[in-house]
């Protein structure tokens, strides 16, 4: 039979118990509404919102260009590896064929017991045919002894050729790395850029939509009626040679085309992207990121600026466009706004280069 166990007594009884569970309650209630009030985040006009997002695209261009600026070195490094690695392979095949001529040289020796030549010479009936295979002999044991100084060439030579390759293993995996954590920077910055616009009513985020497409303007239209919608002076645009009329030329056909962070086209192109293929086209080498191009021609000031110059913009020189006269460039402006012409001054100027 179970024991019966007498029920213990609260100290606070009667109202005095209620008393106390009404206000434990209060408390707790209290305590949620403050911890709610202090997590929860205000509401951003939609002002605030492109200003926050703009400033997540800025950093996410920031980070593409560190992307490229990686990834070109890994490619350089990988083709480095490979070309190392291509030679070690062709050496080791000469030093596998000179060690096969060794064998031969030693096996003939054994059978022919390896005498001193003076016994040999004792011990022949023909005198004359001796000395005439002593001098064949001499002459194999000079093609023995250069046979022995190739390989110990093409030896040290493959083993340096796998130190550089190691070393050369080591930086494509340094770079690979900095080229995951740059990737996932800019991923991380487009998320939160799309999670700020989420925030936005249909109609708020059709009217930023339209901003940053440029819609109702030239943006992916001709360069004269950009230049009329900026006061710039009418007419066609003259580029100063041959190679920055093609660089033009090219660029322009890529209008309306989409940005992608990384890519160099032909179907989509980031900003530098941009900018190295449309020279590309008219036969000029470009480096692959933006803080390199700037380095790669004439520095000239923006009153100077003619069309097919590199004009850049932020203090970190993240973006790049391509001028096309009148105040107006074509470039890649950012995730989901196409390529199009734009005025410079859209943009903090940072300097300009001269290429071509």
């Amino acid at each position: 039979m179970a024991a019966h166990r007498k029920p213990k007594h609260s100290p606070l009884g009667g109202q005095a118990a209620r008393t106390a569970a009404t206000l434990a309650l209060a408390s707790a209630a209290t305590a949620t509404v403050f911890e709610g009030s202090g997590h929860a985040e205000p509401r951003l006009t939609p002002a605030q919102v492109k200003a926050k997002v703009d400033r997540l695209y800025q950093e996410a261009e920031v980070a593409t260009e560190k992307y490229n600026g990686a990834k070109e070195k890994a490619d350089a490094a990988r083709n480095a590896l490979d070309r190392l690695r291509d030679e070690s392979a062709r050496r080791t095949e000469r030093l596998n064929t000179v060690r096969n001529g060794l064998g031969s040289i030693a096996t003939a020796q054994y059978r022919s017991g390896g005498l001193d030549p003076a016994v040999q010479l004792a011990l022949t009936s023909d005198p004359a045919q001796y000395l005439a295979r002593a001098a064949i002999a001499e002459k194999a044991g000079e093609r023995q002894a250069a046979a022995i100084t190739s390989v110990r060439r093409e030896l040290t030579g493959i083993r340096q050729l796998r130190s550089e390759a190691d070393d050369r293993l080591t930086q494509l995996r340094g770079h690979e790395a900095d080229l995951r954590t740059q990737k996932a920077a800019v991923q991380t910055k487009l998320a939160e850029a799309r999670a700020l616009l989420t925030r936005l009513t249909a109609e708020e985020r059709a009217r930023y939509e339209a901003t940053v497409t440029g819609s109702g303007r030239s943006d992916t239209g001709s360069v004269n009626r950009a230049d009329r919608d900026s006061g710039s002076p009418r007419g066609p645009i003259t580029a100063p040679n041959a190679r920055a009329a093609q660089a033009i030329s090219y660029a322009r056909n890529q209008l309306g085309k989409p940005y992608v962070w990384g890519a160099t086209g032909p179907s989509a192109y980031d900003c530098s992207g941009l900018t190295q293929a449309a020279w590309r086209a008219a036969g000029v080498a470009l480096p692959r990121t933006t803080y390199t191009q700037i380095n790669a021609g004439q520095r000239v000031s923006r009153s100077e600026l003619a069309p097919g110059d590199l004009v850049f913009f932020y203090s970190g020189i993240s973006h790049v466009g391509l001028y096309i006269g009148g105040g107006q460039m074509i470039h890649a402006p950012r995730p989901g706004a196409p390529i199009r012409v734009a005025p410079i001054d859209e943009m903090p100027f940072a300097g300009a280069t001269r290429v071509g």
